[in-house]
């Protein structure tokens, strides 16, 4: 019963949506303590706090300034700030279709840059229509197909389990270089603000027992198959939003061994159950499909994402978003991120052929590799070429039909270090009586068990991809000790780095949800005077996020929910400003 009680807040405050601030914003240098030496208590001790708690990313990888976008320290005494501050360029600007050094947009893309899924370096802000182009929409559509499905004459069969569509990728395009069309059409996509009348399924009314009110809204977005431009149009398919996670502190999280994420897991197996996709229970182990295949075939356990898809951060997060987000390769992706739907449609676009057959033919153009004599001949190099992921990935065809790869492997190795080698802003306020005892409430109602407080690193013994091998053999350099490390720190990111379930409305794909580091976040409305949370931003504030945990019974976090809708407003207000200072 107390070890229930305790795991109930599990995903307390998935703020994967908060917005961050701009490395350029003036706060961004201000040091957070300000008094003299012998009175500020920064980094000191106290009743309820550590002296280490202040440095939550530990010595290398927390920075005293209130910035997201800071080097680490232990970035900085290797030497990399050069490499950081160039990679730091390929994050903040836009690509293009050929202007050096970030060219290679297209044919079709998610977004033009980085920042503009994070902007300020962080979480993307709440939308009520989706543009891409739009600085602040974080948002990645997941369309997929529901567990069942029904063929045309209503006949009921099962599909994988929520799995993605295959006619456009898994990070849906849509953006495209004319002539082409986006694969999605993002005119026709709609978002929906609903919100939570009454009471939640839980039973719980919305307000407290001291009748202060509080909102619970969720999006339902919806895109019609015209939408698609794809042949074959997708079925049975199913849209829920997805907005990108902070990236602060990621290298610090890849740090963390798997053989201590084991053990969290194996902790929580008896008393709350656990994705099966990750974890067999029966075997009390890693299931297979918890392992995650590498760019060299490597396996490592998965761990970045929400839906736990991604193993290293040197294949996945940032890594894998330089290439599929803006469709730039590089040598070891010397293909498009591109679905055969999308090209067979391409291909048999009327409007299509007859531009390249009008405009295709001066080598200058952008269409000319998909010039041909005829209107045959043009739609099946369009095939081919939009296909090449699966037709021949990459080598000499991708080579003669589009050139060398876009980034070469010193800029994605400077990018990489910047990536790794972010900061997590110091805690701040942790003298402060209410802060103290909002962490002391934080502990008693059962957050801190799925929001575990702190980590230690082992050796970060790091993945190393292609690309950065290859530069590292070309300046005769070792590929394990030339990006950022946070070997044996204590950190405090409050995660437990497990999947959890809250019975949402309008839940995220599978129900299975990462839970998602507090460290920083406090900083969002300071800087950004925003802080939406949750997966898809659907919570505007911390009250809301937590209240979320409640929304049903089911939820792996009802328990202690009810506990926090059951504080006095005191307390409530003291869990608030805990977090807004850790």
């Amino acid at each position: 019963m107390v070890h229930k009680l305790s795991h109930n807040l599990s995903l307390l405050l998935l703020m994967g949506c908060t917005v961050l601030v701009a490395c350029n914003d003036e706060n961004s240098s201000n040091s957070l303590g300000e008094l003299e030496e012998e009175d500020n208590p920064f980094g000191k001790a106290n009743d309820v706090f550590t002296a280490a708690e202040w440095y939550p990313g530990g010595e290398l990888g927390t920075t005293e300034k209130a910035s997201y976008s800071a080097v680490a320290p232990g970035a900085a005494s290797l030497g990399l700030e050069t490499s950081f501050n160039k990679g730091e360029d390929f994050f903040e600007h836009l690509y293009t279709y050929s202007d050096e050094p970030r060219k290679g947009l297209g044919p079709a893309w998610v977004r033009s840059s980085c920042i503009h899924c994070h902007p300020s370096y962080g979480h993307g802000k709440r939308q009520t229509e989706y543009k891409a182009n739009t600085i602040g929409n974080g948002y990645l559509l997941v369309i997929y197909h529901p567990n069942e499905a029904y063929t045309d004459d209503g006949v009921r069969y099962t599909v994988a389990p929520s799995s993605y569509i295959a006619e456009v990728t898994g990070m849906p395009q849509t953006k495209a270089m004319e002539p082409f069309k986006a694969p999605v059409d993002e005119k026709q996509i709609s978002i929906e603000w609903k919100k939570v009348e009454g009471t939640m399924p839980s039973g719980l009314p919305l307000h407290f027992p001291d009748n202060e009110p509080f909102e619970l809204i969720y999006p339902e977005v919806n895109i019609p198959v015209t939408a698609f431009n794809t042949n074959p149009k997708p079925t049975n398919y199913e849209v829920r939003l997805e907005s990108t996670i902070g990236i602060y502190g990621t290298g610090l999280l890849d740090a963390i061994s798997t053989e201590d994420m084991k053990a969290q897991y194996a902790a929580e197996a008896p008393y709350v159950s656990l994705n099966p996709a990750m974890w067999d229970a029966n075997n009390n182990d890693w299931a297979a499909s918890a392992y995650y295949t590498l760019a060299d075939g490597t396996k490592a356990v998965k761990k970045f994402t929400y839906a736990m898809t991604r193993a290293s951060l040197q294949d996945g997060a940032g890594a894998n978003a330089i290439w599929n987000i803006t469709n730039v390769t590089r040598s070891d992706r010397r293909y498009l991120y591109s679905t055969v739907a999308w090209a067979q449609a391409m291909s048999e676009d009327p409007e299509v052929i007859s531009y390249i057959r009008q405009n295709g033919a001066d080598a200058s153009s952008l269409v000319h590799p998909y010039y041909a004599d005829s209107d045959e001949g043009i739609s099946q190099k369009v095939l081919n070429l939009l296909s090449m992921n699966t037709a021949a990935k990459g080598g000499d065809n991708y080579t003669a039909a589009f050139g060398e790869p876009e980034m070469n492997d010193k800029d994605y190795y400077d990018f990489m270090v910047w990536h790794r080698g972010l900061a997590v802003p110091a805690a701040r306020d942790l003298d402060d009586a209410t802060v103290q005892r909002g962490k002391k409430v934080f502990n008693q109602i059962g957050c801190a068990t799925c929001h575990r407080p702190s980590w230690q690193t082992r050796e970060d013994n790091y993945w190393v991809d292609n690309s950065i091998k290859a530069y590292a053999e070309s300046k005769g350099l070792n590929p394990n000790n030339i990006l950022p490390k946070f070997a044996y720190q204590t950190i405090w990111p409050y995660t437990d780095m497990v999947q959890h379930r809250l019975y949402m409305e309008n839940d995220i794909r599978t129900g299975w949800c990462r839970t998602t580091p507090l460290w920083g976040r406090g900083l969002s409305l300071r800087l950004t005077g925003a802080e939406d949370r949750l997966h898809d931003c659907r919570a505007r504030n911390e009250i809301e996020a937590i209240m979320w945990h409640a929304y049903s019974k089911q939820s792996d976090a009802y328990a202690s929910a009810l506990r926090f809708y059951n504080l006095s407003k005191e307390d409530r207000d003291a869990v608030v400003k805990f977090l807004r200072s850790i």
